[in-house]
C-alpha cells in the first residue's frame, strides 16, 4: 500500500475557544478534524481533573487535524492566532496517509 507524507495537528485548548478555533481551521482550509474531550492531565500547575467539576465549560479538548505538508505552516499561523489568546498547546508531527486527496 502507498502512502504519502501529511502533518498531524493536535490542539488542546480551552472549551469555550472551540467555536474560534473550528472557525479558524475552517477559513484555512482544513476539511476535517476530530475533537476530543480531555478529561485529566498534568501540566506545570501540577494534576487535575474534570472529576466533580459542575459543568465541562472550563475544561479542555484536544483537536486533530491531518493536513498536506505543504499546507501546514499557513495553518499553524492560523490557528496561533486563536491559541495564543488562551490556555492551550500545539504539537506537530510528521505522519502518512493512504488517501492524500482527503487531506
Amino acid at each position: 500500500m502507498q502512502t504519502h507524507p501529511a502533518k498531524r495537528i493536535e490542539i488542546f485548548i480551552e472549551l469555550p475557544a472551540l467555536k474560534r478555533l473550528s472557525r479558524q481551521l475552517d477559513q484555512s482550509g482544513v476539511t476535517g478534524y476530530s475533537v476530543l474531550p480531555v478529561v485529566a492531565g498534568q501540566g506545570r500547575t501540577g494534576a487535575w481533573t474534570r472529576e466533580g467539576e459542575i459543568t465541562a465549560a472550563g475544561g479542555l479538548v484536544a483537536v486533530v487535524a491531518v493536513v498536506a505538508s505543504e499546507r501546514a505552516e499557513s495553518v499553524l499561523e492560523s490557528v496561533f492566532e486563536v491559541l495564543s489568546r488562551h490556555i492551550g498547546l500545539m504539537s506537530v508531527s510528521d505522519c502518512r496517509v493512504v488517501r492524500p486527496e482527503r487531506v
